[in-house]
């Protein structure tokens, strides 16, 4: 089997597809696997590193505005488009995939677009329940469209090939439960938080989170472990502002970047966050209460609705950035973790909403429009 996966920008649609690589290689050791990404995005650092061979293809997307520097970007963009759409076919040619595999990002288009066109059996992974513009675009050729959230169905034409797969995760979220991650990173039995807003970082999420995590330093009453990522390197010289050293409180791990997440949000009692497609998954497939602070700079605004899926099954509380304060996430946090039944029944509902098998799904999927 000779496998084309094209996905990219954001870990989010990165990540599912080294993770549908690894079912591969797993059931099919003989198989062959090339990715296509975004030239100088994440991918090219995730897929090496997984193991997998990368090509580069240059894109981004359109902007919206009619002001003169945005009209000569879009130029460029479009240039840009077709020189994508070259580079794709060559890939193809050279590669002589069975399948190309979309999992999102400006990089699909091109892509699975040319694929198409070829007469290459094509698949479309929608990580969100609130599709893009790409996958809208490109699951009327598709043979399938797998889903990750059963909302997004009713977004999408009709007349597409829907599966139900839920998102592909990496083997390592499922194997490791709450004691032996504890364990791992010598927490005790206090509450432990852990936080993040994504590798670059969340402004909004670092300053209001700060008060809490500076809290926590001087009552001790909770264990913190918070990702401040890569445009937050400012962040620890805020809490010693605020009264906390983070390298000297021996209850706050406070980082860049969280390496270890799946021992880290196996070890904790509540999650916050945005709400990546990803992320919600392993936090359904862990059954973590969560805190959600979706993030209002995406497409389509998809992080509210994947958080609304939550909220509506009563596994998790929401707060909009535009409604977020310190004030109002401390409530929060302290209002879940002095509330046992309601962090267990947070916890059930999102254990329940997850699809630990997505994996096999999408595998099956993928053997199945081959066989056709």
């Amino acid at each position: 089997m000779r496998v084309l996966l094209a996905g990219g920008g954001t870990a989010g649609h990165i990540n599912p597809a080294i993770a549908i690589a690894q079912t591969i290689k797993i059931k099919e050791k003989d198989a062959e696997i090339l990715f296509v990404g975004n030239e100088g995005g994440l991918e090219q650092r995730l897929v090496p590193g997984a193991g997998f061979e990368i090509k580069s293809v240059s894109i981004r997307g359109f902007k919206r505005s009619l002001s003169p520097k945005a009209v000569l970007e879009n130029i460029s963009t479009a240039f840009k488009a077709v020189s994508a759409s070259n580079k794709a076919k060559k890939y193809l040619r050279e590669f002589r995939p069975d399948i190309c595999v979309g999992t999102g990002g400006y990089v699909s288009g091109p892509v699975i677009k040319a694929a198409q066109q070829m007469g290459i059996p094509t698949v479309i992974h929608e990580q969100n329940a609130y599709p893009g513009v790409t996958t809208k675009m490109l699951s009327k050729k598709a043979k399938a469209v797998m889903l990750a959230m059963a909302d997004a169905k009713g977004r999408m034409d009709s007349s597409c090939n829907f599966e139900l797969t839920g998102n592909p995760l990496r083997p390592e979220i499922l194997s490791v439960n709450k004691e032996q991650a504890r364990k791992a990173l010598g927490v005790d039995e206090r509450p432990l938080i852990i936080s993040f807003g994504g590798s670059m970082g969340a402004r909004k999420i670092n300053e209001n989170i700060a008060p809490l995590i500076a809290r926590s330093a001087k009552d001790k009453k909770y264990q913190h472990i918070h990702a401040y990522g890569k445009y937050g390197t400012w962040f620890p010289d805020l809490l010693r502002e605020q009264g906390a050293d983070p390298e000297s409180a021996e209850n706050l791990d406070i980082r860049e970047y969280i390496d270890n997440m799946n021992i880290c949000l196996a070890a904790a009692d509540l999650a916050i966050c945005r709400c990546g497609a990803i992320t919600l998954s392993e936090i359904e497939a862990m059954g973590k209460p969560s805190v959600l602070i979706p993030s209002p700079n995406v497409a389509e605004n998809h992080q509210y609705h994947n958080a609304m899926a939550l909220v509506k099954e009563k596994a998790a509380s929401v707060i909009e950035e535009k409604d977020l304060t310190s004030e109002k996430l401390t409530a929060e946090v302290d209002k879940l973790l002095s509330d046992e039944k309601l962090l267990r029944e947070y916890a059930e509902n999102a254990r329940k909403m997850a699809i630990t098998d997505a994996n096999e799904r999408i595998y099956k999927v993928i053997k199945k429009v081959l066989s056709e």
